[in-house]
């Protein structure tokens, strides 16, 4: 079992647990303890001025006991919503969306997050898209995802390939080019001695930023060496 799925696993258990003690249930087997379906929505917008209303009223709608939500952008990890949706999730539920980029914007990440429901029992069921994995279309539909983001990921590299091979012919040695080491130093004096940002500096002098904080780094830990 992947980490993914040990985690989801110990979320189930420890939600399953509780709702036995309190309710005076008998144990079961899957994952000990005896469990019913319900669908549990989660709603989620990348802005705090974004409002969740529309997407909380479909899933309402739709049937759901209980909906979670954020306000937040679907790559990052901390998502207050998210993380207690896991938490109450348990087998036999159906996780519903109204699409499912609302999960998460990260092909690779959903396709390993729906493996890992599917292995804990739980459905995902996205409305706009019209999926639901407990039904062999739903499943079909989520396998094809993942072939097609298999195919981009060795389109990408073949064309990479292609790329260093044409490079090579002329000569190159490929990678992005180097940036002109008088460029940044001129920037580094203008950052210095001047009251513009690092972001005005970068585009009058016409160095990236990243860059330009690269080498201004390695600069000062070379300064602080030499004292």
């Amino acid at each position: 079992m992947d980490f993914l799925s040990q985690g989801l696993l110990g979320m189930f258990v420890k939600r399953d647990k509780a709702q036995v003690i309190q309710n005076n249930l008998p144990m079961s087997s899957g994952c000990g303890f005896l469990v019913s379906g319900q669908r549990i929505g989660y709603a989620r917008v990348s802005t705090a001025g974004q409002n969740l209303n529309s997407q909380i009223d479909a899933l309402y709608d739709f049937g759901c006991a209980k909906v979670f939500s954020d306000k937040a952008s679907g790559v990052k990890e901390q998502r207050p919503g998210f993380s207690q949706l896991m938490e109450y999730l348990r087998k036999g539920d159906s996780l519903v969306v109204t699409e499912l980029s609302r999960m998460t914007r990260s092909l690779k990440h959903l396709l390993q997050f729906v493996e890992g429901l599917e292995k804990l029992g739980v459905d995902i069921i996205s409305l706009r898209e019209n999926i639901d994995t407990s039904t062999a279309t739903g499943r079909c539909f989520i396998s094809i995802i993942g072939a097609i983001a298999q195919m981009e990921r060795e389109l990408k590299r073949e064309r990479a390939a292609a790329g260093r091979e044409a490079a090579r012919a002329r000569g190159q040695s490929g990678g992005r080019p180097s940036t002109d080491p008088k460029k940044l130093e001129h920037a580094t004096i203008l950052y210095d001695n001047s009251t513009k940002t690092a972001a005005e500096v970068c585009k009058a002098v016409g160095v990236g930023r990243r860059t330009f904080f690269r080498y201004l780094s390695r600069k000062r830990e070379k300064e602080k060496a030499e004292m």
